[in-house]
């Protein structure tokens, strides 16, 4: 499955929040300075860390994004493809949900079908 990378520079809410994950899913949590979203089937990061991977992003749907909500940050998570942005003033709890959404999204996808000939 992979595991749930946390990168955030605010120490103590990524301490607090890596707790409540690890009460809430068997999937492995880490604090990761900087994420690697291929093995991660979730990362959550802060617009710090966000701001400091390449571009175009890889596996951005496996972001979850705590931001500012102003329009430029929005805009810029949106055109990266960033599925899950929550708001900085938004509770741990809210944070929790989203990495568990994205965690379930990222699990359950199945490869495209090749392109064959058609059936008889």
């Amino acid at each position: 499955m992979g595991t749930i990378q946390i990168s955030l520079s605010d120490g103590t809410r990524a301490e607090a929040l890596c707790s409540l994950l690890e009460r809430s899913t068997q999937t492995p949590v880490l604090r990761a300075e900087r994420p690697d979203l291929e093995s991660a089937c979730v990362a959550v990061l802060d617009e710090e860390t966000f701001q400091r991977l390449p571009r175009p992003i890889e596996y951005a749907d496996r972001i979850v994004l705590i931001t500012r909500h102003d329009a430029m940050h929005l805009k810029e998570a949106w055109e990266a493809g960033v599925h899950s942005v929550l708001s900085e003033q938004d509770p741990l709890n809210t944070v929790v949900l989203a990495v568990l959404a994205t965690c379930l999204r990222s699990g359950t996808r199945k490869p495209k079908p090749a392109a064959g000939p058609p059936g008889p």
